[in-house]
Formats: structure tokens, sequence, C-alpha cells
């Protein structure tokens, strides 16, 4: 469930933010002023991350359905522990929100801007903050729980007490 309520919020929010922004700014604007450290700035996108790949829509939309399928791939192939689950659920409706902008747009509209940085969306952030959760569940907490359950069979087993 967290994999597919994550997708659909991501997607949902990712979408409904891009529309408003198109419709309320125009392509270039900056909204509030410049002393602001986070400003809304209409840009559209037709490349990857930071702009590379620039112009190679077709290319960017045959990766980002192998990402998809990639991402549902690992989602169905074992069980997953929640946080797992969240942060995929999170990559996929942020992929699925840029390939949509892709398809229907040509570009991917980016509104989010932090001074000295390229401006971003909802979908990015989403993609980032669930790189984030999958490596410091798997580095720090499923670490822990292999050790918590190693020492539990550990303790059950009747040889290891002497």
């Amino acid at each position: 469930m967290p994999f597919l309520a994550a997708a659909a919020t991501v997607l949902a929010l990712d979408q409904a933010t891009k529309a408003l922004v198109s419709r309320l700014m125009e392509v270039g604007q900056y909204y509030p002023s410049d002393d602001w450290p986070l400003r809304l700035h209409y840009v559209t996108n037709t490349g990857a991350a930071f702009g590379i790949l620039r112009d190679q829509t077709a290319f960017l939309i045959v990766t980002s359905i192998i990402g998809i399928a990639a991402i549902v791939f690992y989602w169905r192939s074992q069980r997953q522990p929640w946080p797992t689950a969240l942060a995929l659920g999170m990559m996929l409706g942020g992929a699925v929100g840029n390939l949509l902008d892709r398809v229907r747009l040509g570009h991917v509209v980016d509104f989010l801007s932090f001074p000295h940085y390229p401006s971003f969306n909802v979908a990015d952030s989403s993609i980032v903050i669930a790189f984030a959760v999958l490596i410091g569940y798997h580095l720090l907490w499923e670490e822990k729980e292999r050790e918590r359950v190693a020492e539990g069979v550990a303790r059950d087993d009747p040889g290891t007490d002497g």
C-alpha cells in the first residue's frame, strides 16, 4: 500500500503544481522578490537533470519508460519493507510525472528555485528524497535490523550456550 499511495500522491501533487504554475505565471517569471531563498521560477526543460541531454525528448521518454518498468519490477519482485516501498512509490510518481510532461508538452515544467541552483519540480524533489530514504534505510536501519535478528537467532540457538 505505501508504494501505490506514494506514487499516486506524488503524481497528483506534481501535476497539480505544474498546472498551477503554467496557468498563473509566464515562462521565465520569478515570484517573489530576489531576497527570498526559495522562489518560484517558471522554466521549461527539454533535457534531463541540470539541463543535460537538451532536446533529446525521444531518448528521455524511452529511458523514463525503462526506469518506470525497473521500479515496478523491483517492487513486485519481492516483499519490500515499508520504507523501501514508500521510496519506490515516490520514485515512480516522480518518473511518471515528468514522463507525462515530456509526452504531452515536449518538455518538463520546472518552477522551484534556490539561488545558484537549477529550477526543479515536485517530481524531481520526490525522486531525490526517495533516494535519500533508500540509502538511509539500507545503510542505517536495515543493517541494525539484521544485527538484531542475528542476535535473536544466536540467543535461541542451544549450541551457543555451551
